[in-house]
């Protein structure tokens, strides 16, 4: 589970709450101080960590003489606010099937675009969309080497130009023909800028001119914390950022500065990266995300995950051979693979109510992982 040190520090700022024999607002002001500390600490803007604060006293005040459970409400009080800070009005952009859908790719250089761009595309692929990839980085060395290397990996078609230098040319003309073969989903990987070198910025206006894409994505380091909010500015007044990916959310003690920077998009996080391979790349559902966050889980998403790894009808078959003692190797080797597309333990067990803050931080799970894999 992503950003595990804050859901762990704001679950326990929460059981005080529900050890305290009487909840009054000096029970409640040590545990909004222990919550804001732990915000502050993951480099959430303070703006948010106050508006939180004063929102939730406000609602206890409002609240103390009614005989409602205040414990479930400053429970519920925690939860929507965080979830109001990482939500924004806009529905994000979803393909549709049967039609072109250009995707362009835009962020600061290091902050893992290309690996998203492979792993937005397996995405859907596995969604079955006919996807593929162009890469319209002509600027930093190596871009078109890693991306074939990735859309080889994950088995999907590129385009790109060892010999062409004009980004505008290359991304026109893979687009172009990507349409004419009938793919889904175009997905074209732009060079790596930051907002002070205008010659790029300028660069990537002419190609969203050129290709006129359905969706501009903006990937977020979360590395960088509170700094994404200057950069996401920038890129939203040079192009239409259409919604937000987060990257490298599974170790960086800085994410919260990253979710709160988005709000400089105004557009929605579609996606975070909670690992290094192509599969770890997660739907975000702000709700989803906090619930889990406070160790509340999630269970439609649970159930939704198992019918994604689970064939219908496998784990009928599973039963039936064991029942009939017709179990043998390649059923076994089938089962550890529907472990692995689980993806991380940690990150699959917090979608259980009160189980996922238990787990973070097992430093066995990667030894565990690669025990299965061989």
């Amino acid at each position: 589970m992503v950003l595990a040190e804050l859901g762990q520090k704001l679950t326990g700022a929460l059981r005080k709450l529900q050890n305290a024999t009487v909840v009054d607002e000096e029970v409640l002001k040590k545990v909004l101080n222990e919550i804001s500390m732990a915000l502050l600490q993951s480099d959430v803007n303070v703006k948010f960590v106050k508006k939180l604060k004063d929102n939730i006293t406000m609602q206890f005040k409002l609240n103390e003489q009614t005989g409602n459970s205040l414990r479930k409400l400053i429970l519920q009080a925690v939860a929507a606010e965080l979830t109001g800070m990482l939500s924004v009005d806009r529905k994000p952009f979803e393909p549709k099937k049967g039609k072109v859908n250009v995707v362009m790719f835009v962020g600061l250089q290091g902050s893992g675009k290309t690996t998203t761009c492979t792993k937005f595309a397996s995405y859907w692929q596995r969604k079955n969309f006919r996807t593929c990839l162009v890469c319209a980085d002509t600027f930093r060395a190596g871009a078109f080497d890693q991306l074939k290397q990735n859309a080889t990996k994950v088995r999907i078609p590129f385009y790109g130009s060892y010999s062409e230098v004009d980004p505008v040319a290359i991304a026109k003309e893979g687009v172009t023909q990507f349409k004419k073969e009938g793919f889904e989903l175009i997905i074209v990987d732009t060079s790596g800028r930051h907002k002070q070198e205008d010659d790029l910025f300028e660069e990537m206006i002419q190609v969203e001119k050129a290709i006129k894409p359905d969706e501009v994505i903006f990937v977020m380091d979360s590395s960088i914390g509170q700094a994404c909010y200057d950069q996401a500015l920038a890129f939203k007044k040079a192009v239409k950022v259409g919604s937000v990916i987060i990257t490298k959310l599974d170790g960086h003690a800085k994410g919260g500065g990253a979710l709160s920077a988005v709000a400089a998009t105004e557009s929605p996080i579609t996606f975070i990266g909670v690992g290094e391979h192509f599969n770890d790349l997660e739907k975000f559902e702000a709700e989803s995300f906090v619930n889990r966050l406070l160790g509340l889980g999630d269970l439609r998403k649970l159930f939704d995950t198992i019918k994604e790894i689970v064939p219908e009808g496998q784990q009928e078959q599973f039963l039936e051979k064991l029942a009939t003692g017709n179990f043998r190797l390649k059923d076994l080797q089938t089962q550890y693979n529907s472990i692995l597309n689980i993806g991380p333990l940690n990150q699959f067990m917090s979608f259980i109510p009160g189980i996922g803050n238990m787990l973070q931080g097992q430093a066995n799970e990667k030894e565990g992982i690669k025990k299965i894999r061989r």
